[in-house]
């Protein structure tokens, strides 16, 4: 039998943002089953140290946990140091946070609609120009946040949530396009509905993706380096349709 050490890739570096959301924990899950090293922040401190904890036993490599509110910009850089180097180094951001809102309610009241802005828009803005600089000193990593379809048209039943994520997508693609010639890859993940725990009181939530599914994508487009990633795959031709509605009809539809 040969005693030559055979050749091992190491475990990839994964900084996870939003980590006790649906979508980021099933993701999460794979990872861990690759034996990745996890750096998971979110507000929570309770669901944060079970997902922290039930990743462990999936096979993750090594994960920390930091408990933060990701709307308060000011803590952001010393917060992202500090994942970097508990991680020492990192190949993946992931971006998953996020909020639906409340449409009806911010259509009354700015201060709601202002603060899914800020979750939504401001406070990745505010992650992604941290990461990308950091990414860019060293030519390497990816970057991956969670947009979604509702951002490629806006519509009456979700418009401030939907204009949060047109908001994001416009950022990720100008910041793909600078960043991209120095290699750092920027992916946009636009799901349709996915069942998790924040859709679970939707009408017909019963019929949304299954998360498992959608994780199993966003996984599969960070490895081959995609631009884009519409989950399920379907979304994208609907999505080219409800774009290219002429306006004076799409006004009249109920969407």
């Amino acid at each position: 039998m040969s005693t030559t050490p055979q050749a091992t890739t190491p475990p990839r570096k994964i900084l996870v943002l939003g980590a006790t959301s649906g979508i980021a924990e099933a993701t999460c899950r794979i990872w861990a089953f690759q034996g990745a090293s996890l750096f998971l922040v979110a507000r929570n401190a309770e669901k944060l140290a079970a997902v922290a904890a039930d990743l462990k036993t999936r096979g993750a490599s090594y994960v920390d946990t930091a408990v933060a509110d990701l709307d308060d910009t000011d803590q952001h850089p010393a917060l992202l140091a500090h994942a970097v180097n508990s991680l020492t180094g990192m190949d993946i951001a992931y971006l998953a946070h996020g909020v639906l809102g409340d449409q009806t309610e911010a259509e009354r009241d700015f201060n709601t609609a202002a603060q899914i802005l800020h979750t939504n828009f401001v406070a990745p803005v505010s992650l992604l120009t941290w990461l990308a600089n950091f990414c860019v000193q060293r030519r390497a990593g990816t970057l991956a946040v969670i947009s979604s379809v509702a951002g490629d048209r806006g519509r009456k039943s979700n418009y401030l949530y939907g204009s949060s994520k047109a908001g994001l997508s416009a950022f990720l693609g100008g910041l793909r396009n600078r960043v991209d010639r120095e290699g750092v890859t920027v992916l946009t993940i636009k799901p349709g509905p996915v069942k998790t725990a924040m859709t679970a009181n939707m009408p017909k939530s019963e019929k949304f993706a299954d998360v498992d599914s959608v994780a199993e994508s966003i996984v599969s487009a960070i490895d081959k380096r995609k631009d884009i990633l519409y989950v399920p795959f379907q979304w994208q031709p609907i999505m080219f349709i409800i774009r290219n509605i002429p306006e004076r009809i799409f006004k009249k539809l109920n969407l």
